[in-house]
């Protein structure tokens, strides 16, 4: 029975509705939808993330999947488009879970002339009126940290994040394991944070480690500087990842080569970098606010589902 989808027809009907909600909010709040190219000449370069590579028969040089369609729409962006939005596709070669499929679809918008925290407050708007639940909480990584480890995660040297997982024995002391120190605090939040979060209400996590930027702007607290970075968690799924967007061409650029030297040293291979989207920096990214959210992800909660297999037409087994 491969042959039939993974979801039901009655949810199938509400994905379809589900979309069009979705369609409905950007629609009134005068934000454009876009399409962008779902094959690109080059992709992320975080070692974090693995891209599907395409080879065309006669291509000189294959071609990527997108992981989402940031870079795209930054040109976009850059080209005066205003606030816009993608709903569509977007592929990521991790392991396939009850909670991922390689092939997902992606809800992503910017906002020209914002900031985090306005953004912050229009992704709120847009979940209560999708999944009919209450205005989100607002609390910072170290918050968190302080207090469910009892660790300031922005000073604390390696061996003291090393340690905490030990104790917890959320790990055996090996020689041979080693994490570097945002693998420690990412291990640390995964087993000792993440599970307890936005079990009643959504949560969202502020001022992330500046080392954990990515494409966020980074601002200097007390001793230390912090990703304008923002996650948004409910009933232990990771819902939605937003920037205070960096535009400078230059700071991007080192971002990039310091991911290809990580790459290297974990023996990922070298991914392409995008200089279309460094040529549209320099020409001038306006000053913005973006966010990426898992559709599919939304859904299983709304429909209160526990496999995503079962609100996507057609799984990766499937498909």
């Amino acid at each position: 029975m491969m042959w039939k989808p993974s979801a039901s027809l009655a949810v199938l009907s509400e994905r379809a509705k589900f979309l069009q909600a979705i369609r409905s909010f950007f629609a009134e709040q005068g934000v454009m939808e876009v399409d962008t190219p779902l094959l690109s000449q080059s992709t992320v370069t975080a070692p974090h993330l693995q891209s599907f590579a395409i080879l065309c028969e006669n291509a000189k040089q294959a071609r990527y999947l997108q992981t989402s369609p940031e870079y795209a729409m930054k040109r976009l962006l850059a080209s005066g488009s205003g606030p816009i939005y993608y709903l569509g596709k977007a592929f990521r070669q991790e392991e396939v879970g009850s909670r991922h499929n390689p092939e997902f679809t992606m809800l992503e918008w910017y906002r020209p002339q914002w900031d985090h925290w306005q953004l912050i407050a229009e992704v709120d708007a847009l979940f209560q009126r999708l999944l009919n639940c209450p205005p989100a909480e607002m609390v910072s990584y170290q918050a968190l940290f302080e207090q469910h480890l009892g660790i300031h995660p922005h000073v604390a040297s390696v061996n003291a994040l090393k340690a905490v997982a030990v104790e917890r024995e959320w790990i055996q002391p090996h020689p041979s394991f080693d994490l570097d120190r945002d693998g420690w605090l990412d291990l640390l939040i995964t087993h000792g944070i993440e599970p307890y979060l936005g079990q009643t209400h959504p949560i969202v996590v502020v001022d992330f480690p500046a080392s954990q930027a990515s494409l966020a702007k980074t601002r200097q607290v007390d001793s230390f500087a912090v990703a304008e970075r923002f996650e948004f968690y409910y009933r232990g799924f990771e819902l939605a990842n937003g920037y205070h967007e960096l535009s400078c061409a230059n700071e991007l650029e080192i971002r990039f080569e310091e991911d290809l030297f990580k790459r290297k040293a974990l023996g990922l291979s070298e991914m392409p970098i995008d200089h279309y989207l460094l040529d549209a920096l320099k020409s001038g990214l306006p000053a913005c606010a973006g966010v990426a959210v898992g559709v599919d992800r939304l859904l299983m909660l709304k429909l209160n589902q526990s496999k995503i297999a079962d609100v996507l037409p057609f799984n990766w087994e499937r498909a």
